[in-house]
């Protein structure tokens, strides 16, 4: 349920249920640290947010990817305290794009099926244009529309449709985020060659499995914070110069 502010405001038993967990589960997080504590509400129930939603996913998506409980408290240690349910979000999409890169090819129905919703084909030109798929040149059986699908760009690709923003302007907010994505790599490739060039073949695959996740959490950390400062200027009517 929401509040009259529009804001989630849940019982344990509601965020479990659209978590997909168990009561038994949220508590226990909630006792190791990994979730915050709830609000107190009338009668002292405890209401929990977006935030604990998105949390939980988090922590859904780490466990996917291999990760320990003690491993999982540590990464989430690190986080900052006040981070939004929109910026556990992009976490969240982080952390799936360390798996190996998963393209699947799906008819329109089953992707309209992953996505909870029917898909307007002007929102499947948005979700193009963010990269997160790219229609098939051959139709499925009975002729369905099917479309190559970056499985681990879905959610957020979903997430941007709700965003005000044109196809143009998603298009543009690509190249530049793969223009200086692309060069920051190169970058730091230039910086590790030199460490790994000593190593046999398995010391570089290990240092590399270690180095991934890492590094790209320290992007996202940085870009975040120098995204909120540009923004807060811009939402303030100053320039990038302050003036």
């Amino acid at each position: 349920m929401t509040t009259d502010a529009g804001e989630m405001s849940l019982t344990v038993d509601e965020l479990a249920a659209r978590a997909g967990v168990t009561v038994r589960t949220v508590r226990f997080y909630g006792s190791k640290g990994l979730l915050p504590p709830p609000a107190i509400g009338p009668r002292r129930v405890g209401r929990y947010g977006a935030e604990h939603l998105a949390r939980l996913a988090l922590i859904e998506e780490l466990q996917r990817q291999g990760m320990t409980l003690a491993a999982i408290e540590r990464y989430l240690a690190q986080l900052p305290s006040d981070l939004s349910a929109h910026d556990l979000a992009i976490h969240r999409a982080v952390v799936a794009s360390w798996a190996p890169d998963s393209v699947e090819t799906l008819p329109r129905a089953e992707l309209e099926r992953r996505a909870g919703r029917v898909l307007a084909d002007e929102e499947l030109e948005r979700l193009t244009a963010a990269g997160v798929l790219i229609a098939d040149a051959e139709t499925g059986a009975g002729g369905e529309d099917r479309f190559r699908v970056d499985t681990g760009l879905l959610r957020l690709g979903l997430e941007l449709l709700d965003v005000p923003l044109s196809r143009g302007t998603i298009l543009a907010a690509r190249e530049v985020l793969m223009e200086h994505s692309r060069a920051a790599a190169r970058e730091l490739a230039r910086l590790f060659r030199g460490e790994v060039a000593e190593r046999d073949t398995r010391d570089v695959r290990d240092l590399s499995a270690h180095i991934h996740p890492l590094v790209v959490q320290a992007l996202l950390t940085t870009f975040q914070r120098s995204l909120r400062e540009e923004l807060s200027e811009l939402l303030s009517g100053e320039g990038p110069s302050g003036g």
